[in-house]
């Protein structure tokens, strides 16, 4: 049934990133950024908030005074600021809820991610206590709802021995100093986010902890305008003397809040606690899906340069000191709880190198499902396969979209295609077997960094980089989803055109990148 659920869910989103794809472009699609935009949104309530309290007098009147004499007399400023916060608080919400999504239903939850899943759980309960204990601040006629309704709703947990709502059946229950334990709570919550956000990312090289640049200030751009147009304005103040009606509740954080009142506290915790066992786990729930065998090393291919551990996606790598006694100072180390099985570190590896004439090739670090030897055999046999004019060997994602079959055509499977050196490249070229060589990676890499570093290789922007030795018209790059069969073929049979117009031609100058087409 899971199965079947993130099938169906998956390639709703594809369209979806399809669509995003087109307005924005790959490299600034808000859906491959969403943890980044989280932890952004989280930095914008952060300074928002810090404006806010600077005004904010803690107390039954005074709170409620200071936030309309911000929201009316400074609405310039303090007004906007006001608006700014609850705006990002929304979209910290629905950028959270949606990440979880997509990790779900692209199965990115298992074996070397399960503690990422995790500790992502408590941020959820973190974040929406946090929104509540930022309700009852306000003490208008919606925080008076919040106020009672979560009361009444932690009332049925056995922890307390007096009820929570006794303080909010009279005026005079309320008193001042209550709500300056509110105001404590609702500083320390956030600090408690921080550090699980912190443990969060832990076992994540480079991490995507903000957006790029363009989007991060489209996103406040966005939010400004939102406040302009629409500024958060209070209800009357509490009346504890009568029942609030006609509420605008904040979905993002209420959406559960009249089940309270269609079912027992019980039923609402129940399905909440049910919600949140279900989400802890998932991990360990039995899957057709098994992960490959995990990185091998072999030091006697190995100097030590630490280029794997440099590209490794989840620092399942590590340098240490030498222990075969040669004289290279380190070496790797694996962590296999960590280890992706992906295959980047091979392809950065200076020992995978095709054209060195040994019997078997072998690198500092290898993958048992599939190793260097091979990927060089592989490419042999589809090298020896090409025939005609125009003649390409296809680089493929195993989790892109593939090619159709033509006698100038042959492919190659990678686990990522980060997986393949740079070398490899050179080394169908040079033999004169192909024309040109396409390499096909995913917009959006199911292990992060594939796309980027294989994109950077071919730059020359990163090692190893692709000699410059290697007619760059004759190597295309397409980075797609895998919606996008279509589009890798109409990409590869315009490649192939070119190709049939091209001389034979020496080095490309130095820093001149191949060519590539992202498309979604």
């Amino acid at each position: 049934m899971i199965k079947s659920l993130q099938s169906a869910g998956r390639y709703l989103w594809l369209r979806l990133e399809r669509g995003f794809n087109a307005f924005f472009g790959p490299a600034l699609n808000p859906l491959y950024y969403l943890g980044g935009i989280a932890f952004f949104l989280f930095w914008v309530l952060v300074v928002s908030g810090f404006y806010v309290y600077a005004f904010f007098e803690t107390g039954v009147k005074d709170g409620y005074q200071s936030l309309e004499y911000l929201a009316r007399e400074q609405w310039w400023l303090g007004g906007v600021m006001r608006s700014l916060h609850r705006y990002a608080a929304d979209g910290m919400v629905l950028t959270m809820v949606l990440h979880l999504l997509r990790e779900f239903l692209f199965d990115r939850y298992r074996n070397f991610r399960w503690f990422s899943w995790i500790t992502g759980v408590p941020l959820l309960w973190l974040v929406y206590a946090s929104g509540v204990t930022g309700y009852w601040q306000v003490w208008d006629r919606l925080a008076q709802f919040v106020a009672i309704a979560t009361s009444e709703w932690l009332d049925w947990l056995p922890f307390f021995s007096d009820p929570m709502v006794r303080n909010f059946l009279e005026e005079g229950n309320v008193s001042d100093r209550f709500f300056s334990l509110f105001a404590f709570v609702h500083v320390l919550i956030p600090l408690l986010l921080l550090l699980f956000t912190w443990i969060h990312i832990q076992r994540i090289s480079r991490a995507k902890t903000r957006p790029p640049r363009a989007l991060a200030i489209g996103t406040v751009v966005t939010l400004l305008a939102l406040s302009l147009v629409k500024p958060i304005l209070s209800l009357p103040p509490a009346d504890l003397g009568i029942v609030p009606t006609n509420l605008e509740l904040d979905w993002f954080y209420f959406a559960v809040y009249p089940l309270l009142y269609l079912w027992s506290p019980g039923a609402v915790w129940a399905l909440l606690g049910g919600l949140t066992l279900a989400l802890a786990v998932l991990p360990w729930l039995p899957s057709k899906e098994r992960q490959a065998p995990l990185v091998k090393i072999n030091l006697d291919h190995c100097n030590g340069c630490g280029r794997c551990v440099a590209d490794c996606p989840y620092e399942a790598l590590t340098m240490g000191p030498r222990t075969d006694g040669k004289r290279h100072v380190q070496q790797p180390y694996l962590s296999p709880d960590l280890c992706a099985s992906c295959g980047i570190c091979v392809g950065a590896c200076p020992f995978a190198m095709p054209f060195r004439h040994i019997t078997e090739l072998k690198s500092g670090v290898d993958m048992p499902a599939q190793p260097i030897q091979s990927l060089r055999v592989a490419t042999d046999a589809a090298l020896a396969r090409l025939t005609g004019e125009a003649r390409v060997v296809v680089y493929g994602c195993d989790h892109a979209p593939g090619v159709e079959a033509a006698p100038g055509v042959a492919a190659v499977g990678l686990m990522c295609v980060a997986q393949l050196p740079p070398a490899f490249i050179d080394y169908a070229l040079r033999t004169h077997a192909a024309d040109g060589v396409f390499v096909i990676g995913c917009a959006d890499c199911r292990y992060r960094e594939g796309q980027r570093w294989m994109e950077q290789r071919l730059a020359g922007d990163r090692e190893p980089r692709l000699r410059r030795r290697v007619p760059r018209s004759r190597v295309h790059y397409c980075a797609v989803t895998p919606l996008d069969k279509s589009v890798v073929q109409r990409e590869l049979e315009a490649f192939r055109g070119r190709l049939r117009g091209l001389p034979g031609e020496g080095p490309a100058a130095p820093g001149t990148p191949p060519q590539k087409a992202a498309r979604g």
